[in-house]
C-alpha cells in the first residue's frame, strides 16, 4: 500500500498537539493501492472508497475550525478537499512534509479549481448575459501591446469601466461580482481567470465550442494604457495593424470577429454561437437597404463591413461561412491565445 500523511502546516490549526500532529480527529493515514495491485476487486474498491470518504469528512471537520494559515496553504487544502471525491484511487497522490508543502499533480488541482469556478459561474449565467460576458473578455485582454509588453488578460477591466469603449460592461462585472464573492469565501480566484472562464462558459451555453484554458492568471492593481482596443470605425488595414500589434494573424482576427454572432449586432440569433456572422457578411445586407428596410443598415459595425471588402479577410470569411467546424476549431485556438495575452502567471 502507498501511504500518505497530511502535514501539520506549522501548527497553524487550532487544536494541534504540541508535537506537531494534526488534531486527533484528522490524524489519519490516507492509503491508496500501489500500482498494479488488485485494481479490479469490487470489495477492495468499496473499502478504499469508504476510507477516502472518511478521510475527506475528517478534513472537512477540521477545515471548519478556525484555521490560521497562509493563503497558499489554505487554497491547496481546500482544493484537495474538493478534488479528492473525483480523483481515481488509482492515481498517485503524494504528500510531503518537507517545507510544509505537498506535491499534488498540478493538472488535477487546476481541474478541480476550474470546476469549482465554473459551477459558480453557471449559477448566474443565462444566454441573455453571454454576449456581455464575452465582450468583457475581449476588452480585458484586448489592451495587450506586444511591443510595449503592456496590457493583456489581467483583470484591469474593473478599473476601466468609465472609458467610453467599455460602456455597458459594468453590468457584466456586477454579474461576476456575485460569483467572486461566493468564491472568495473558500478560495482565491483572480478577476482575469474568472473573466476568461466566464467567456468559456458563455460560449458553451450558446452552442459554441468547448474550450479548455489554463488557470493561474494574476491580476494587475491598476488600469491598462488607454487607446489599445480596436476602434469600431477602423478599416481592414487598420484592423490588421491593430491585431498584429497584439500578435494575431489575419486568420485569427477574422476568427475572433466571429464572436459578433452573439448579441444585438444583427448576425442571426443573438443567443446562438454559430457561423451565421460570416454567412451574413457575404450577403452584405447593409448595401441593400431600401425604403421600408432601413434596419439593414444597422447590421454589424463599420469594422465588420470592412472585413468583407478585404481580399485576405474575405478568404477566411468564405471558409468559415462554409465550414462551421473549421470556424469553431480556429476560434477556440484564437480564444486560448487571447486569454493568455500578456499574462503574468501565478507560481506555487
Amino acid at each position: 500500500m502507498a501511504t500518505a500523511v497530511l502535514p501539520c502546516w506549522k501548527h497553524s490549526f487550532k487544536g494541534c498537539d504540541p508535537n506537531g500532529g494534526l488534531p486527533h480527529q484528522c490524524h489519519k493515514l490516507l492509503q491508496f493501492p500501489a500500482h498494479g495491485r488488485q485494481r479490479n476487486s469490487p470489495v477492495r474498491a468499496r473499502s478504499e472508497g469508504k476510507r477516502i470518504t472518511t478521510a475527506i469528512s475528517d478534513i472537512n471537520r477540521c477545515s471548519r475550525q478556525e484555521i490560521l494559515i497562509g493563503t497558499h496553504s489554505r487554497r491547496m487544502i481546500l482544493l484537495l478537499t474538493a478534488s479528492l471525491p473525483v480523483m481515481s484511487v488509482q492515481n498517485d497522490l503524494q504528500f510531503f512534509t518537507s517545507n510544509d508543502k505537498f506535491n499534488v499533480h498540478a493538472t488535477e488541482v487546476e481541474e478541480a479549481e476550474g470546476e469549482i469556478i465554473k459551477t459558480e459561474i453557471r449559477k448566474v449565467l443565462a444566454k441573455a448575459k453571454a454576449a456581455g460576458l464575452l465582450r468583457l473578455v475581449f476588452h480585458d485582454a484586448g489592451t495587450f501591446n506586444m511591443a510595449k509588453n503592456t496590457g493583456g488578460m489581467n483583470g484591469s477591466i474593473i478599473y476601466e469601466l468609465d472609458r467610453p469603449a467599455n460602456a455597458g460592461l459594468d453590468r457584466s462585472v456586477k454579474v461576476l461580482e456575485k460569483v467572486k464573492a461566493a468564491l472568495d469565501v473558500i478560495m482565491q480566484v483572480s478577476w482575469a481567470d474568472l473573466i476568461a472562464l466566464a467567456g468559456v462558459e458563455a460560449l458553451a451555453l450558446c452552442g459554441g465550442p468547448n474550450i479548455r484554458i489554463k488557470l493561474g492568471r494574476q491580476d494587475t492593481k491598476s488600469p491598462d494604457p488607454d487607446g489599445e482596443l480596436p476602434e469600431e470605425s477602423l478599416n481592414a488595414s487598420g484592423l490588421k495593424e491593430c491585431f498584429q500589434r497584439k500578435g494575431f494573424s489575419v486568420q485569427e482576427l477574422v476568427a475572433l470577429s466571429g464572436a459578433h454572432t452573439l448579441g444585438n449586432k444583427g448576425f442571426g440569433n443573438p443567443t446562438n454561437f454559430d457561423n451565421s456572422y460570416f454567412q451574413i457578411l457575404l450577403e452584405r445586407p447593409w448595401m441593400k437597404a431600401s425604403k421600408g428596410n432601413e434596419m439593414a443598415t444597422m447590421i454589424g459595425l463599420p469594422s465588420d463591413h470592412a472585413l468583407v471588402e478585404d481580399d485576405e479577410c474575405l478568404r477566411w470569411i468564405t471558409t468559415y461561412a462554409n465550414d462551421q467546424n473549421k470556424f469553431f476549431d480556429d476560434f477556440a485556438k484564437a480564444y486560448d491565445k487571447l486569454v493568455n495575452s500578456g499574462v503574468h502567471w501565478r507560481t506555487l
